[in-house]
């Protein structure tokens, strides 16, 4: 039996969860989610929890149990409290401005970068060198964070480059010039 899988996904009281299988839908104080889940696996709602199961040990059931418990909670955790991922903005001119609902980035090219974010996805500027992006799926904010990070990805020589909060690059050391040279 899956560890993860055979854990109970608590339910808050002000979340409401409708099951249509293969469907699932979780409302709750922050907006809606729905997704469709694997056939094989099976969500039953029992007071205030979910709980998910599958039909046999085979493999391929294995592998979604566990899968498919992680999703229904990220569902229920981002209609509750929601995701936030944070992103550093490291070099000599780089900076973020929040235009109505777009992102225009200064990353060193000879033009502006603009960024529409997907429906569901806010972004937020508190400084410009810093940027958050936050919503209520847990997988289109960081899909979103790393569309933002894949415009400039951070170099090792430097460190310049968009960063996730806390991310630390390895450096290299760069060309050692002329040595031994007579």
């Amino acid at each position: 039996m899956s560890r993860i899988g055979r854990l109970p996904v608590p339910v808050p009281a002000d979340v409401t969860v409708a099951i249509e299988a293969p469907r699932i839908e979780v409302v709750g104080p922050l907006g809606s989610l729905r997704r469709v889940l694997p056939a094989a696996i099976t969500v039953t709602q029992v007071g205030q929890e979910l709980r998910v199961e599958r039909p046999s040990d085979a493999s391929p059931h294995r592998a979604l149990h566990g899968l498919t418990r992680t999703l229904v909670a990220n569902m229920v955790e981002g209609v509750t409290r929601g995701y936030r991922r944070e992103l550093e903005l490291v070099g000599v001119g780089y900076r973020a401005v929040l235009q109505g609902r777009d992102l225009q980035l200064a990353l060193g090219y000879a033009h502006p970068v603009r960024l529409a974010p997907p429906e569901g996805i806010a972004l937020e500027v508190p400084d410009p060198t810093h940027i958050a992006v936050v919503g209520t799926d847990k997988e289109q904010v960081g899909q979103t964070a790393a569309r933002i990070r894949r415009l400039r990805p951070p170099e090792p020589y430097k460190g310049k480059g968009i960063l996730y909060r806390g991310e630390r690059i390895r450096r290299k050391a760069g060309k050692s010039g002329k040595v031994g040279k007579k």
